[in-house]
C-alpha cells in the first residue's frame, strides 16, 4: 500500500516543531530511545495511560492523530491510537467491498465483445452481482484470467464473490446459447432448415449463404458445392452469430472430420479423389442402416463399380428428382436424371447428403466381401442384408416391399 494514501495532515505542533517558544522534546536529546516515544521507528508502541503533563500531551496528540503510518526497516508499522476506528474508515483502501457466498436471485447479464475485465466489472456492478468493480478486477487478476472471459449472455445471481462470479463467467454452462443439432444424411436445404428452426437466423438468408458456396472456405475439391461438406454435429450460436458464420463453421467441421479420417490419403488409396470419397459416403449414409452395415454397404458399392455395372441406388434415384426413401417406383426409375443410377453407370455427380464421421470412415475403409446386393429389409429397425446371389437380393427386396406395403 502507498504510504501517500494514509498521509494525515500534521498538527499545529507537528507543523513549526516548537510549542509556547520551545522546542518540542520528548525525551531526552541525547538518551536511548524511550518506550513510550510516539514517534520511535521501532516496533508497535503501547502507551501508558499513567504518568504527568508528558503522558497527557502524548494522549491529545495521539488524539488529533488518530493513525499515523511510520516505516521501519522496509516495513509498515501502524500505531495503535484510534485503530478500530481508523481501520473502520480506512477499509475501502485496504480491501475492496465484496460479496460473500454463491449468490441469491438469478440474473442475467450480456459482456459485449472486447470488454475489458474494467468494463465487465462495472456490468456486474450494475447488474447486482458483484459489490465493487475492485473486487471483480483483483479477482481477476490474481489468477490470470483476464484474457479468458469471453463475451455473450450469462446466467448469474446477485450478490455473489467477486470470485465466485469469476468462476461463473470462466464456466461454459453459465453461457445462454442456442443449440442446434444437424442429424446425419440431411440434405443442404434441409441442413439449412434445420438450423434457421433452431438458431432464429432468418431461412432465406441462410439459403442466400448457401447459394454463394465461394464464401463458405470449401476445400478444392468441393468444386464449389456445399452438398456433402456441411457436417452433421451440435452447434452453439451465440446472439453475434451471423448465417455465414454458421454455415462456415458447418465446413470447418467438415475439414477437421476429413483430417481425422484421413480422407485424401485414403481416398487415394482406394484410387478415388476426395470428393468421390464423399459421394460414396454420401451414399452409405442416404442408404440408412446401422453404422455397422456401413463398411459393407460401402464395399457393395466398389464391387459394382469395379465390375462395371450400374448402382442402381434407390436413394441416388430420388435424390435426382427431389424426393425422399430408400424406395423408388418403376415410374420413378424410369425418368432420367444425372442421379439416376440405374440409367448412368458410375458414381452420381456429386454428394447426396451429408454423411457424418461413420460413413466417411466406411467408405474409406470397406468391409472385405463379395456382395453385390443389399436391401434395408426393415427400415424401421434398419435391419439390412446383404447376399452376392441375385435370387436372394429378389427375396430380400420382395421382403421389404411386403413390409411396405408396396409392389412393383
Amino acid at each position: 500500500m502507498k504510504r501517500d494514501h494514509w498521509n494525515v495532515p500534521p498538527g499545529p505542533d507537528e507543523a513549526d516543531g516548537e510549542r509556547d517558544g520551545r522546542e518540542r522534546q520528548d525525551g531526552p536529546p541525547d538518551g536511548p530511545d524511550r518506550p513510550d516515544d510516539p514517534e520511535d521507528p521501532g516496533d508497535l508502541i503501547a502507551f501508558s495511560d499513567e504518568g504527568g503533563e508528558d503522558d497527557e500531551r502524548a494522549r491529545a496528540d495521539r488524539g488529533r492523530r488518530g493513525l499515523l503510518l511510520l516505516v521501519a526497516g522496509g516495513s509498515a508499522v501502524v500505531i495503535a491510537a484510534g485503530l478500530a476506528g481508523a481501520l473502520t474508515l480506512f477499509r475501502p483502501l485496504m480491501r475492496p467491498a465484496d460479496f460473500e457466498g454463491r449468490g441469491t436471485v438469478p440474473v442475467v447479464v450480456e459482456i459485449a465483445p472486447g470488454a475489458s475485465a474494467g468494463q465487465i466489472a462495472e456490468v456486474l456492478v450494475k447488474a447486482e452481482v458483484v459489490a465493487s468493480a475492485r473486487a471483480f478486477v483483483h479477482a481477476v487478476e490474481e489468477r490470470g484470467q483476464s484474457g479468458s472471459l469471453r463475451p455473450g449472455r450469462y446466467l448469474l445471481r446477485k450478490r455473489m464473490a467477486a470470485a465466485s462470479a469469476l468462476d461463473s463467467l470462466l464456466a461454459p454452462q453459465s453461457r445462454i446459447r442456442k443449440r442446434v443439432t444437424v442429424p446425419e444424411g440431411l440434405r443442404a436445404a434441409e441442413a439449412v432448415a434445420r438450423l434457421a428452426k433452431g438458431s432464429g437466423l432468418p431461412a432465406a438468408e441462410l439459403s442466400k449463404v448457401l447459394a454463394r458456396p465461394a464464401d463458405l472456405g470449401l476445400p478444392a475439391y468441393a468444386k464449389g458445392a456445399a452438398e456433402g461438406f456441411l457436417f452433421p454435429a451440435t452447434y452453439d450460436i451465440e446472439r453475434t452469430t451471423t448465417p455465414r458464420d454458421l454455415l462456415r463453421s458447418m465446413v470447418r467441421r467438415f475439414r477437421r472430420a476429413a483430417a481425422q479420417v484421413g480422407l485424401e490419403a485414403e481416398a487415394a488409396r482406394l484410387r478415388l479423389t476426395p470428393r468421390e470419397a464423399v459421394v460414396v459416403a454420401s451414399i452409405v449414409q442416404a442408404e440408412g442402416g446401422r453404422e455397422a452395415d456401413y463398411p459393407k454397404i460401402a464395399r457393395v458399392i466398389y464391387n459394382r463399380l469395379a465390375s462395371g455395372a450400374k448402382l442402381e441406388m434407390d436413394s441416388t434415384v430420388m435424390y435426382g428428382l427431389g424426393k425422399h426413401g430408400i424406395v423408388a417406383s418403376n415410374a420413378e426409375i424410369k425418368r432420367d436424371t444425372p442421379y439416376n443410377t440405374y440409367m448412368h453407370p458410375g458414381l452420381p455427380p456429386g454428394p447426396i447428403s451429408n454423411p457424418g464421421e461413420a460413413a466417411l470412415s466406411a467408405a474409406l475403409r470397406p468391409a472385405k466381401g463379395d456382395w453385390y446386393w443389399f436391401v434395408t429389409v426393415d427400415p424401421q429397425r434398419r435391419i439390412t442384408k446383404f447376399t452376392d446371389k441375385e435370387s436372394e437380393f429378389v427375396k430380400y427386396r420382395e421382403e421389404l416391399h411386403k413390409r411396405l406395403g408396396q409392389h412393383h
